[in-house]
């Protein structure tokens, strides 16, 4: 990874009104802590010419905003990231209110997040150009990567992204959540699997005062996830990495778990499940029938028709 040049700090940089094409950068590489130039490309000027997002980028690493490593075998691709400084510029930006940015300060860093980084950023990519063809809501910004829940005192499941969706459908709006789990095959089939317990611990998750329970009007009484849901979000797991055989056959796994585990049943009958392929969604893409539900019917459908 080359050093970028001295800083001239986050004071000096004020985005272009006329062009926010900068403070988009900075905003996605903060929401999203890594991206190709490509991705960027489709992300945020899908028709426009790539030299249009090389320009930029290279301009804010020349003020010391992002930085970028070569990824292996890949002819000289690049993935970019925040420094410290673009990190503390962007730290109070309305639109990432609640997130705080990553700066990314070494090589090494940089090359132990890349591989799942980068991958669940693809999934993003699928469903972002799917909502652009179907005339759906989703931007940017409405995918965000590694959102933390607690589940006691001392325990918290970390969703690999959370998904928000606007679907346009004959002059009706419908507002959609998914929480995301992307499988690059790195971890055991079982402990893929056990994932689906946690979510159905989360979704059954009261917290307590400490040492007694709270009464009155100012009393929680509903469960820990509608602080932040209105409705419990859909769980759709996206996986890679390996053949078509095997994928299948621990999508399979996810299925046995969803029968056989009474809280991860009980979950199901109230919220969607579902699992895909990443190479579908990108040659299909979500809305096309490439989802297998983790419970009741087997037969693929769209993401968005996922029922309990």
């Amino acid at each position: 990874m080359s050093t970028a040049p001295a800083a001239t700090g986050p004071s000096r940089f004020t985005p272009s009104p006329l062009d926010p094409l900068p403070h988009q950068l900075l905003a996605a590489l903060a929401q999203h802590r890594m991206a190709t130039t490509s991705q960027l490309h489709l992300l945020l000027r899908p028709d426009a010419t790539r030299q249009s997002i090389s320009r930029p980028l290279n301009q804010l690493r020349a003020r010391g905003l992002l930085d970028h490593t070569v990824l292996p075998r890949s002819n000289r691709t690049r993935a970019w990231y925040l420094t410290p400084e673009g990190a503390r510029l962007t730290r109070d930006w309305p639109a990432l209110r609640g997130r705080p940015p990553y700066p990314i300060t070494s090589a090494n860093a940089a090359s132990l997040k890349t591989p799942h980084t980068l991958t669940t950023l693809r999934a993003h990519l699928a469903f972002a150009a799917d909502a652009r063809r179907r005339g759906d809501e989703h931007g940017p910004l409405d995918w965000t990567p590694e959102v933390a829940h607690p589940l006691s005192d001392s325990e918290r499941l970390i969703a690999d992204a959370v998904l928000h969706y606007t679907l346009n459908e004959s002059r009706q709006r419908r507002k959609l959540r998914a929480f995301i789990e992307i499988d690059r095959t790195t971890m055991s089939s079982e402990r893929l699997a056990a994932k689906l317990i946690d979510y159905a611990r989360l979704w059954s998750y009261h917290p307590q005062a400490a040492g007694r329970r709270r009464t009155g009007p100012g009393a929680e009484t509903g469960p820990l996830w509608q602080r932040w849901y209105p409705l419990y979000p859909r769980i759709l797991f996206i996986l890679t990495g390996a053949s078509p055989q095997r994928l299948a056959h621990r999508i399979e796994d996810l299925q046995d778990m969803t029968a056989q585990h009474p809280h991860v049943a009980a979950l199901a009958r109230e919220v969607p499940l579902g699992a895909a392929t990443l190479e579908d969604l990108e040659a299909h893409s979500p809305s096309a029938p490439v989802w297998t539900p983790l419970a009741g019917s087997p037969e693929p459908r769209p993401w968005h028709t996922l029922t309990p």
